[in-house]
């Protein structure tokens, strides 16, 4: 889905539209419109959360960062083997969430509700059974806390080390406060409102997760996915910046190697990536 760009544009302006004409490709299915920032969404303008999930280099390394930790939960990994079309249309899969968060975040309220009711509704339909023989269900609310938890942690470590990494305190605890408020109309529990909390919660759910054959598998699956053009070209070094994001206990659960020498590359390479878009962005 390109826009159509004047021909009398300057060179820079044409570069600034090709990426942003790229990177919308990628995001938006076939007949898709950008989600469309609204002065009456659930957060508003300038605030932590809208600023976090404003850029999109940064999302994207927590967005896998974040799917890798949510695999470590039993119950979640198996809602998702069972009833999910992750591993037939994984980059599917991956763009909705990325829209959901987008309407959520910035879309009109009304357009927020009609989401989170949606995704409530898939929840209800998602249950089945363990291999202990125990049953599990989407809506579950320990299970979409760790979902929540792993989210939101995964996305604002990757905001501070690519985009901004002296944001004060003050502004790390409102974004946590502020994504609570959807977690919680998805019936999340228990829901951290700042930092410190979502750490602590961290740390307690540790004893829940399992590193298993298919939690590791399902995780190779993530990192080995290769999109098509652009968006493949780049698949392996968000890749390698997603495992370097997740805490050391996590690679270790998954099997997933140390971050060594070639991490500066990826770092580095990330950042400047994420500084051109925002720059495409912000110009365009």
């Amino acid at each position: 889905m390109g826009a159509l760009i004047p021909d009398n544009l300057t060179p820079s302006a044409l570069i600034r539209g090709r990426i942003v004409d790229g990177v919308r490709a990628v995001f938006n299915a076939q007949g898709e419109s950008p989600v469309a920032p609204s002065d009456d969404a659930l957060f508003t303008p300038d605030t932590p959360i809208r600023l976090v999930h404003a850029d999109v280099v940064a999302m994207m390394v927590g967005g896998m960062s974040a799917l890798l930790l949510q695999m470590l939960h039993p119950r979640a990994l198996r809602g998702v083997l069972d009833h999910s079309t992750f591993r037939s249309d994984m980059h599917g899969r991956l763009r909705r969430t990325a829209r959901f968060i987008a309407v959520t975040t910035y879309g009109h309220r009304d357009e927020a509700a009609k989401a989170i009711d949606r995704v409530n509704r898939i929840h209800a339909t998602v249950t089945g059974d363990m291999p202990d023989g125990s049953t599990y269900s989407a809506q579950e609310p320990r299970v979409l806390a760790w979902v929540h938890l792993a989210e939101s942690i995964s996305f604002l470590d990757a905001h501070l080390r690519y985009v901004r990494p002296d944001m004060p305190r003050s502004d790390r605890d409102q974004y946590f406060a502020q994504f609570a408020v959807v977690a919680r109309k998805l019936h999340a529990d228990p829901v951290p409102e700042t930092e410190f909390e979502a750490r602590a919660l961290l740390q307690e759910m540790r004893g829940e997760l399992s590193g298993g054959r298919e939690a590791r598998q399902v995780a190779r699956e993530i990192l080995d996915a290769r999109g098509t053009g652009p968006a493949g070209a780049i698949q392996p070094m968000l890749a390698s910046a997603a495992v370097d994001l997740l805490p050391p206990f996590a690679r270790s659960m998954l099997g997933l190697p140390r971050p060594g020498l070639s991490t500066l590359a990826t770092r580095a390479g990330t950042f400047t990536m994420g500084r051109t878009l925002r720059w495409a962005f912000a110009r365009s």
